[in-house]
């Protein structure tokens, strides 16, 4: 009787770490002290550089620039002390702590080239202190321009979506819609969508409804393939035992095949959103009277080229963030494939 009540024991309470592989530990590794180290000494080095070859460059972006290498120094320190005791950040640095520390050495050479030795010339490859300083001089018409862009990017992209969502399902599951509307996606699909500025420029009442237009169909595109591939492409078993159970023509869409084409229509998300920053970007350029491809457009024609960098750090930050965020979301959907693909 007590042995039974010990095997009873043992299997209703496991052990913490039983499904672990073997010699692993279940608490977070400590995070290397070489990559602690390279993280401290790669800051301290854009510091340290900048305040000894800079004597010659003016006061206002010297300051700036110093103040912003103390701040990289400062959130590197603070990063290492807290993630002592804060599990998740200790994962981040292992994981992304060789990465931060390449782009502060690049950082260093890029101040050298520049500043130091002065191998590139002026005014097109300007020093990391001046773009710094044009981010400072011009933050008001950067933060208006990032926000009309992203009124733009959600307007064009919402509407891409929706129409190329609607079109591939209706491509993917109707035989006459496929008949009648592949080759409209043929003939149509393959054009890129800055090449109907022209045409978008005449037809729409305003450029920033010809700019939406374009992103629309820039996005309508991969989105409407991809959604009628996953649809058509819908396991026959799934529809069977579906219609077997009594499932109407609407339940079979809806609770059957979109769900089955998830993967497919995500991936055309993806694209989309790809060709949506491009076509922003270019359309921009055109009419708009705000935007980051707008403001990029404005810096280049004054040859200030130390606020065309500022402009792409500040739409790589910007398309990053967007594309993490639809990241974000494709793993809240997709649960069972989270994790293939990181961003």
């Amino acid at each position: 009787m007590r042995s039974v009540m010990v095997k009873e024991s043992t299997i209703s309470k496991p052990e913490e770490d039983e499904f672990l592989p073997a010699g692993a530990v279940s608490k977070e590794p400590r995070l290397r002290w070489q990559t602690a180290l390279g993280l401290v000494a790669s800051a301290a080095a854009v510091l340290v550089l900048h305040v000894l070859i800079s004597g010659a460059e003016p006061p206002a972006e010297t300051h700036a620039f110093t103040l912003f290498a103390g701040i990289l120094l400062g959130l590197v320190l603070l990063g290492l002390g807290a993630q002592s005791f804060w599990p998740g950040l200790r994962r981040k640095l292992r994981e992304s702590g060789p990465i931060i520390a390449a782009a502060f050495v690049l950082l260093v050479l890029w101040e050298v080239i520049t500043t130091g030795v002065r191998l590139l010339p002026l005014p097109y490859f300007p020093s990391p202190a001046r773009v710094v300083q044009s981010m400072i001089d011009d933050r008001s018409m950067i933060w208006d321009s990032t926000w009309h862009s992203l009124l733009l990017l959600i307007g064009g992209y919402a509407l891409g979506v929706c129409a190329g969502v609607f079109s591939g399902v209706c491509i993917g599951w109707y035989s006459t819609v496929r008949y009648w509307g592949m080759p409209v996606l043929k003939v149509v699909g393959p054009i890129p969508a800055t090449a109907w500025i022209p045409l978008a420029l005449v037809v729409s009442p305003s450029a920033t409804m010809s700019a939406t237009c374009l992103i629309a169909l820039a996005v309508w595109f991969p989105v409407t393939m991809l959604t009628a591939s996953g649809i058509s492409n819908t396991r026959v078993s799934y529809l069977d035992v579906a219609r077997t159970l009594g499932a109407r023509p609407g339940f079979l869409i809806f609770r059957v095949a979109i769900p089955a084409a998830m993967p497919n229509i995500f991936i055309g998300l993806f694209m989309g959103l790809g060709s949506a920053f491009l076509t922003l970007v270019v359309a921009e350029t055109v009419g708009v009277k705000s935007g980051l491809g707008w403001y990029l457009s404005w810096a280049r024609e004054w040859a200030e080229y130390g606020k065309v960098y500022a402009a792409l750090a500040i739409m790589a930050v910007f398309f990053s963030s967007i594309m993490s965020l639809l990241f974000k979301v494709r793993d809240r959907v997709l649960v069972w494939q989270k994790g293939v693909i990181k961003w």
